[in-house]
């Protein structure tokens, strides 16, 4: 079976008086260790199949297995604990705390999950290194580049040592140069932690370095 299993999956939003159906009965599969990108026209619901597979939403029907959890049928504090523990997010913009370090950032959801100050701190460091960043492990983010704050939020989403890499136009605030290199660090990273990810993405780069494309239109998916 599919490391992340989705079948049917229906998504409506209400907008004034009417029902704007996002994803419709919409089937995804993906493989223990695939990196799959998902394309297609902004405002189509890339955003919206990343949230729902993470937790971040509800839906109206269908069913969204990873690993062995149904995160669309379990209690919400079921779905909270698996979400914190089991999945990671980067976004298009890095929603790092302004005031506060580099490492203190990234060990945030480690620190939230009562994990021990010394060992959030060893984990989030040892991360900041990873992705090039030792030398700037007491910088805030006004001190660093985008392509920094970027790297800051990988090292974040990774910090728990997730199962599944959810990146949301990881790099759709970049430049193209730090693009490319932030499309490589994702790219190690996924391959280094063991990592199962699906990346939402207008940068055609991004997607060619990803296992397998595939495109939503029309509230469904279909391979590119």
């Amino acid at each position: 079976m599919s490391f992340v299993s989705v079948q049917g999956l229906t998504k409506t939003y209400t907008v004034g008086t009417r029902q704007l159906v996002v994803l419709r009965g919409l089937d995804l599969a993906v493989e223990q260790g695939e990196m799959v990108a998902v394309v297609g026209a902004s405002g189509v619901g890339k955003s919206t199949l990343l949230q729902v597979v993470g937790g971040l939403d509800g839906i109206d029907a269908g069913t969204i297995l990873i690993g062995d959890t149904d995160i669309a049928t379990v209690g919400d504090a079921a779905r909270v604990t698996f979400r914190n523990r089991r999945v990671g997010f980067v976004f298009q913009f890095h929603h790092l705390l302004s005031e506060f370090t580099a490492t203190e950032n990234v060990a945030m959801p480690l620190r939230i999950a009562r994990v021990l100050p010394s060992e959030a701190e060893s984990r989030a460091v040892s991360l900041l290194e990873e992705v090039g960043l030792f030398e700037r492990i007491s910088h805030r983010p006004g001190m660093l580049s985008g392509g920094e704050r970027q790297r800051v939020a990988v090292a974040r989403a990774l910090v728990t040592q997730p199962a599944l890499l959810l990146a949301d136009e990881p790099t759709g605030d970049l430049d193209e140069e730090t693009g490319k290199e932030l499309q490589g660090l994702l790219r190690r990273m996924h391959a280094k932690h063991g990592l199962t990810s699906i990346i939402a993405t207008h940068n055609v780069n991004l997607a060619e370095s990803c296992d397998r494309v595939v495109r939503l239109e029309g509230g469904r998916l279909r391979p590119v």
